[in-house]
């Protein structure tokens, strides 16, 4: 008899923020591998998330050229409390993330990137930069350290989905 498939959730979904019954901005936890299964609380919303602990880290913005710091939650506390390993082994290694924009761009980590016991790095979900709101760079950005340049860095970030490669 098979091992019953791990069920995983992610932030958002492909491309928007709910706003279930009018609420604010959110970003909602739902889906695994192909399946989206939505969380009963409906989500972090910004008070939910501001909080929670939060990290700072800095890192350097090659277009603004300077140093900038940011405030949030790491990633991995927050993909933990949907059943994902904070410790990763074996097959859970298949496990990567994918993380969008509401402008649609997308960007990929493996979960070996975003664990601290296996990767140096640092991803944050972050709700400032500098002491202050992102402004135009929306509610939450996903930061990392460790990046030469800041390719990965998605604002105004609209969802994450937890996915298992093959």
């Amino acid at each position: 008899m098979g091992r019953a498939k791990p069920s995983y959730g992610s932030f958002g979904t492909a491309g928007h923020i709910a706003h279930p019954g009018g609420d604010a901005p959110r970003l909602v936890a739902g889906g695994a591998a192909e399946d989206h299964i939505w969380r009963e609380d409906g989500g972090w919303t910004s008070p939910i998330l501001a909080a929670l602990p939060h990290t700072t880290i800095t890192v350097y913005n090659e277009h603004a050229k300077a140093n900038q710091t940011y405030s949030g939650v790491p990633l991995t506390d927050l993909l933990t409390q949907l059943g994902v390993p904070n410790k990763p082994h074996g097959k859970d290694f298949r496990l990567y993330i994918v993380a969008q924009g509401s402008d649609a761009y997308q960007v990929v980590y493996s979960i070996g990137e975003i664990t601290p016991d296996v990767h140096d790095g640092t991803v944050l979900v972050a709700d400032a930069v500098d002491g202050k709101s992102l402004g135009n760079n929306g509610l939450f950005q996903l930061v990392a350290t460790g990046e030469k340049r800041p390719a990965r860095r998605v604002r105004n970030l609209v969802g994450i989905r937890v996915l298992t490669a093959p």
